[in-house]
């Protein structure tokens, strides 16, 4: 048969290589082995066109002819079938056939698997497979024959080349996935690899190859997965396979945060980041399903994906039973972590407006009270800016992460104008209105830096802002990608920096109707804990109810006094007022004259205290000397220091020498060990990272022995493996960082990148 080689690809070697290149390439090609699992007699026919590849082409004239035929088939030939041929300065013309219009060379049966290994070697993957399902297509049936009536079967497969020409076409297939993986058409892959396995599970053969192909077929999953969900979602039949395989994945793994192994390769942190950039290709009622059967595990991040998850689907559908079921979630969440921001915004969504200015003051996201509190500035309380953060909370924290919902819009207006809100609204039971004021729990982000793992005790699973950002974990083809804003991972809160600080609040809050329970009367206890008193037990005629305007959620009133009771409390406490004053009287001068008595005042001797008009009597500082921090605040150059301290810290963590002593000096033990562990994985597999660092200080808020900083990071960052540089990253980051004084040192108890 012909196999289209030329002896030049099958040396490895150009038209033009000398006789040197010739014999060194040739000594290279005949000691280089193909895989240990191929039959000697494979090996063989693979030497034997490698010499003679050689033998045609050290022979000048030989070589010489085979040049000819070698142009004339680079170049063609004119219509009358005569190839030209450049010789020296001349051009000649020579009668050709077919034959050398498609080079190539004559080859028995018993050198295929041999030329089947030197077009594998050059990559001839599509060329292989065509060539060796032929000849298994033609052989398989005699070899079937032979070998149910032959007795020493296993000798006679042994014995010819159908085993070595399987595993070629087998590994020819691997190698196609491969590439098609590489080339990020990971369906296509997948086939290629699956065809290659089964191919070899029919045969019965190469089970180390088996092996083989389905590892690369578990760490190609992830990427299927998030290429099969990120299809149009009339595509129903392809995005359920995708769900499928991702049940898979989360069965074997134990949930999202489990410790099982899906034989990806993505460890717990990973993953999680692969879970944040798959929400993007999931619909809200599909993470709904997802996430709402992985909490049951239970899983504390699916608890909180499925929160948000139920928030969206309940606003979004002007369902608000669903987001009742999400509050009820953040209560039970709220024993381990701070998640009273979001439970304030369940009960403004419930139209609770007292409970959720009552939760919100519990919340350390000093950021979103900061925004909050700036939008309620001529209010009574926190109601206008509250309804602000909720709209901007849903729009970006929220919608962003739900392919069905990325581009709506939270109009907190509408919902409560939609009727099927307000009857569920005033059907509300009383004891929907008890929020559990669980202990406060510091939260620490997911993020590039944090690494912490989700499944230790008492783990933050809120998302922050600007996560993928910083890692693209898995990379969708650009036809496949869906069009969303630049993705953040998140699903945490919004940040009031995200919002333009010129925004004025547009909410009348005195125009508010009532929507609180009406149950039972509630007694307000001077320390913010409410109390129900005893319902009455004889009947009383209920007065008509006053109609409900149909807006916002509106706080809770008082009653009004008679005109009586009002003038009796006037006259009581004027009253009081004048018996105070007349007793603070006597009291002031009884003291003063005892006083006198006892202790007379000293008579002054010498002369007189001279004080002059022109001069001081003490020494006035000097008003254009710089005011020293009272001792204990941190200034921005301490600010400044410490996060300079920390980058430096890091650098030294994460570079050749591994040095780890500078870590308890700038970090708490809270987050010290997810660094420790870091720089080990590090050392571990032979990398390292150098760093150039530039930080611009955007602001400092200290309460106490705690203070939020928020500074500009410009990091530069190479990456080495093995003493190699692998890659390199220029990237500017906004960064907050959680400082806490201890003792006369400032040390960071957390750190989250926020956009």
């Amino acid at each position: 048969m012909r196999i289209p080689l030329d002896y030049y690809r099958i040396l490895g070697l150009p038209l033009a290589a000398s006789d040197e290149q010739l014999r060194q390439s040739y000594s290279d090609r005949i000691v280089q082995l193909p895989r240990r699992e191929y039959s000697p007699a494979a090996i063989s026919a693979r030497k034997q066109l490698i010499k003679e590849a050689y033998v045609v082409l050290s022979n000048p004239k030989e070589r010489s002819s085979y040049d000819q035929l070698y142009l004339a088939h680079a170049y063609g030939s004119d219509g009358n079938g005569n190839a030209t041929v450049a010789v020296g300065t001349h051009t000649t013309s020579k009668k050709t056939d077919t034959d050398i219009q498609s080079l190539g060379i004559e080859i028995s049966e018993k050198e295929l698997v041999g030329a089947l290994l030197i077009l594998q070697e050059l990559g001839e993957y599509e060329l292989v497979l065509k060539l060796g399902n032929n000849y298994l297509t033609n052989n398989s049936k005699v070899i079937s024959a032979k070998l149910a009536n032959n007795l020493e079967s296993e000798d006679f497969l042994a014995s010819s080349d159908y085993p070595d020409v399987v595993l070629t076409v087998a590994l020819a297939c691997l190698e196609l996935g491969r590439e098609q993986w590489q080339q990020g058409h990971y369906e296509s892959a997948a086939v290629s690899l699956e065809t290659g396995q089964q191919m070899l599970e029919r045969e019965g053969l190469f089970s180390s190859v088996q092996a083989e192909i389905q590892a690369d077929l578990y760490k190609l999953r992830p990427y299927r997965i998030l290429e099969l969900l990120a299809l149009p979602e009339d595509k129903v039949e392809q995005r359920q396979q995708g769900l499928a395989f991702l049940h898979e994945v989360l069965n074997e793994r134990g949930g999202i945060d489990g410790s099982g192994n899906d034989q990806s390769g993505l460890n717990v942190d990973d993953f999680l980041r692969f879970i944040q950039q798959l929400r993007n290709y999931l619909t809200v009622v599909e993470q709904h399903q997802l996430f709402e059967v992985e909490s049951k595990r239970p899983c504390a991040v699916a608890s909180y994906l499925t929160v948000y998850a139920l928030i969206a689907r309940g606003f979004s559908q002007g369902q608000p039973a669903l987001i009742r079921q999400a509050r009820q979630m953040l209560m039970r969440l709220g024993k381990r972590q701070d998640v009273h921001l979001e439970q304030a915004l369940c009960a403004l969504l419930l139209g609770q407006t007292e409970e959720s200015t009552r939760v919100l003051e519990l919340s350390q996201e000093y950021e979103a009270l900061a925004f909050i509190r700036e939008k309620s500035l001529n209010s009574p309380d926190l109601l206008p800016g509250l309804c602000l953060y909720a709209e901007q909370w849903l729009k970006d924290e929220v919608f962003l992460h739900f392919r069905d919902l990325s581009k709506q819009q939270a109009s907190l207006k509408d919902y409560f104008a939609n009727q099927q809100v307000q009857a569920y609204l005033e059907a509300l039971p009383t004891d929907a209105v008890t929020t559990d004021q669980s202990p406060v729990i510091n939260r620490q982000s997911f993020s590039l830096d944090t690494r912490e793992s989700a499944h230790s005790s008492g783990v933050s699973f809120k998302f922050t802002q600007g996560q993928t950002a910083n890692v693209d974990l898995l990379q969708i083809p650009e036809h496949h990608r869906q069009e969303h804003p630049h993705f953040t991972p998140t699903g945490g809160n919004a940040r009031p920096d995200k919002f333009s600080r010129s925004t004025k609040s547009n909410y009348n809050v005195s125009k508010i109707p009532v929507n609180e329970p009406r149950a039972k009367a509630v007694k307000h206890h001077p320390h913010g804990a409410s109390k129900s008193t005893p319902e009455v037990k004889k009947r009383r005629r209920r007065k008509p109810r006053q109609p409900v305007n149909r807006g916002y959620p509106q706080r809770q009133t008082g009653l009004i006094p008679t005109k009586m009771v009002k003038k009796r409390l006037i006259l009581t406490v004027f009253g009081s007022l004048v018996g105070i004053l007349l007793i603070w009287l006597l009291v002031s001068t009884t003291f003063g004259w005892v006083k006198n008595l006892l202790f007379p005042e000293p008579i002054l001797s010498g002369g007189q205290l001279s004080v002059q008009l022109n001069e001081p009597p003490i020494d006035i500082p000097d008003p254009t000397r710089e005011l020293e921090p009272p001792k204990g605040s941190l200034s921005d150059a301490m600010a400044q220091e410490v996060i300079q301290t920390w980058l430096s810290t890091k650098s030294e963590a994460l570079g050749p020498k591994y040095n780890l002593d500078g870590l308890p000096l700038i970090l708490t033990d809270t987050i010290i060990s997810q660094w420790r562990g870091l720089v080990q994985q590090e050392r571990s597999q032979n990398r390292h990272r150098t760093y150039h660092h530039t930080v611009n200080l955007e602001y400092v808020d200290q309460k106490s022995d705690r203070a939020l900083v928020v500074a500009r990071v410009r990091e530069v960052t190479q990456f080495y493996q093995l003493g190699q540089i692998r890659n390199f990253k220029d990237e500017t980051l906004r960064v907050r960082y959680s400082l806490i004084r201890q003792g006369d040192r400032w040390r960071i108890d957390g750190m989250s990148v926020i956009n």
